[in-house]
């Protein structure tokens, strides 16, 4: 057995619904805490809610999250790369254009 103190409005608005009901307090309360109880088990957490799908739609490559770094670093440094050839490409041009 169990007892709960209830804030006055609170049992009011309990009142009130047993009263619709044609039930007790008792018996709006137990169908309450069944809902409740039904409503917790059934809800699964992120886990459960994700773990269908992990892998699922995989790249294929393992390494992802290891190589991810250097990948980055090797984009970064073709770019840098670039910016430097550019302007000796545009000094062969010129080099070659007055010869």
């Amino acid at each position: 057995m169990i007892t709960v103190r209830l804030p006055k409005e609170m049992e009011k608005k309990l009142e009130t619904i047993a009263r619709n009901k044609n039930k007790t307090k008792t018996d709006v309360i137990k169908e309450a805490l069944e809902r409740l109880i039904s409503h917790e088990e059934s809800e699964k957490d992120s886990y459960e809610l994700g773990k269908d799908f992990f892998g699922r739609y995989g790249s294929g490559d393992g390494l992802l999250s290891i190589t991810y770094r250097e990948k980055i670093k090797g984009k970064i440094h073709a770019k840098l790369r670039a910016r430097l050839i550019i302007p000796q490409c545009l000094l062969n041009l010129i080099l070659y254009s007055l010869f």
